[in-house]
């Protein structure tokens, strides 16, 4: 038998066991991190595979968007609020209240009474609402939103920022590079607001050193703040989309809230602590009132990376245990972890009334393919799942009995829950029930119930996704 020469050079040689060791090197590194961090066993086997059948692809990933906690040395400082509490009154610290002492334990500030609350279901005066705080607003307006497009609504929005900021209105706007990148791109839309003095940043930039950045880590808050005393919040973004003129525009199905009284500080807190991540600037000084003339109790919970612990899944899932007649749920993107789903399963077998509303098909493929088997899952025990066929619902929202709700940046997924940054507000008052409970039936009235049978195709995607939805 004839033998063919290799003609390999001693560069060729050394430069290919170079990258076979760093490649070993990158792997064992992604493999011992992922059995560092605390993670659930879904996400560190689907990690693991991932990397096993695609390592090339996978580890660098990883180590770009596999990150969840921050550590505050290093990174962005975590958010805690012991000196915000020293001037915030009206706290209502009750330890029988199981929302309260479970928070409290995760370093959350205790819900305060005194506030004002509104609830914003419609577009177009969600959009009037937003002109007028900003119209309104004496010395500061701060805005934090995960997308900004330009487009008609928001260059009303910006014109309007920028009269303020030439009445020397203290002007800042912060948006996520991600959810608002071709506002970043291209960033000509903004100069007329810098030139008046107002501020734009945008948040962890991706080509600034990017493994240090961890970009899957996304600003997804919206806040909305006027004069530290007045505040915005929901999952509506600046666009659109969103909000605006009543012209016909087909928006998608939204929620914003109106919040006025001793909850705001926390708001601003937060904010101000994603501002001087974005901008290094030091924080500014908190205006605190002594006089709130509102009825509504509400708790502010951030989450995310910033969080030293995973407060908000912890409350959720407490919610879930201990509700008693009925757990109503608004998301777009359900795809829960293995807890989550199971906390549902056990509430609806001891008789509460779980209703998953969701909308009957996201703008999301994969996100869609990997929600499906959880929703079967609860609709196959006779839990109720609803399916909105209105515009794209957006909205994220919760009702627990009749003691209160969710509402907020938040969706039930490993995205909001574990990566990103959010923020959510519980109220407990009976109007708020009252409101948000006329606005989810109006919502089941435009929508379909069940799950059809899938195709033995289908069903095989479906279940191949649910292995790898700890990565979406």
């Amino acid at each position: 038998m004839e033998e063919f020469p290799i003609d390999v050079t001693p560069l060729q040689f050394i430069s290919t066991y170079f990258l076979v060791v760093l490649a070993g090197i990158l792997v064992f590194s992604a493999l011992s991190h992922i059995l560092y961090q605390k993670r659930s066993p879904t996400s560190m086997i689907s990690w693991m595979l991932s990397i096993f059948f695609f390592p090339y692809i996978v580890v660098p990933l990883y180590f770009l968007i596999g990150i969840r906690k921050r550590e505050p040395k290093h990174r962005k400082e975590y958010v805690t609020f012991d000196h915000v509490r020293e001037h915030v009154p009206f706290e209502l610290d009750d330890p029988h209240h199981a929302f309260q002492n479970l928070l409290k334990k995760n370093g959350i500030p205790p819900a305060t009474k005194g506030n004002t609350f509104e609830l914003i279901t419609d577009d177009s005066e969600a959009y009037e609402r937003m002109l007028q705080e900003i119209d309104s607003a004496k010395y500061s307006i701060d805005i934090c939103t995960y997308v900004f497009q330009f487009d008609k609504t928001t260059e009303v929005i910006l014109d309007v920022l920028t009269r303020k900021a030439n009445e020397g209105v203290k002007v800042r706007l912060l948006m996520d590079l991600v959810g608002s990148f071709g506002a970043s791109f291209n960033q000509k839309g903004f100069n007329a607001l810098k030139e008046a003095g107002g501020e734009v940043a945008f948040f962890t930039p991706i080509l600034k050193r990017p493994f240090q950045n961890y970009i899957n880590l996304r600003n997804h808050r919206k806040i909305y703040l006027f004069d530290q005393t007045t505040l915005l919040s929901g999952g509506m973004n600046l666009s659109n989309e969103y909000m605006g003129q009543a012209d016909g525009s087909k928006r998608w199905e939204d929620l914003l809230y109106f919040l006025r009284g001793p909850s705001v500080h926390h708001f601003y807190h937060i904010f101000q602590n994603d501002w001087g991540y974005a901008t290094k600037e030091e924080k500014a000084d908190l205006k605190i009132s002594d006089t709130y003339e509102g009825e509504s109790i509400v708790q502010v919970v951030p989450s995310g990376p910033d969080i030293p612990t995973d407060a908000l899944y912890e409350a959720l899932l407490n919610a879930i245990y201990n509700a008693k007649e009925r757990i109503w749920i608004v998301t777009p993107y359900f795809v829960p972890d293995e807890n989550m789903i199971q906390a549902l399963v056990i509430a609806h077998h001891k008789g509460v009334d779980v209703k998953l509303i969701t909308p009957k098909n996201s703008d999301h493929m994969l996100a869609d393919l990997a929600r499906s088997p959880y929703m079967r899952e609860l609709d196959e025990i006779g839990a109720d799942v609803v399916l909105y066929e209105g515009e794209m619902l957006h909205a994220k929202a919760i009702l627990f009995d009749d003691l209160g709700g969710m509402v907020g940046s938040v969706n039930l997924d490993n995205r909001s829950l574990f990566l990103n940054y959010e923020v959510v507000t519980f109220v407990y008052s009976p109007q708020f029930i009252e409101s948000m409970e006329g606005w989810m039936k109006v919502l089941i009235n435009d929508s379909s119930r069940g799950m059809k049978k899938p195709s033995k195709l289908r069903e095989a995607v479906e279940n191949m996704m649910k292995v790898f939805a700890p990565l979406l």
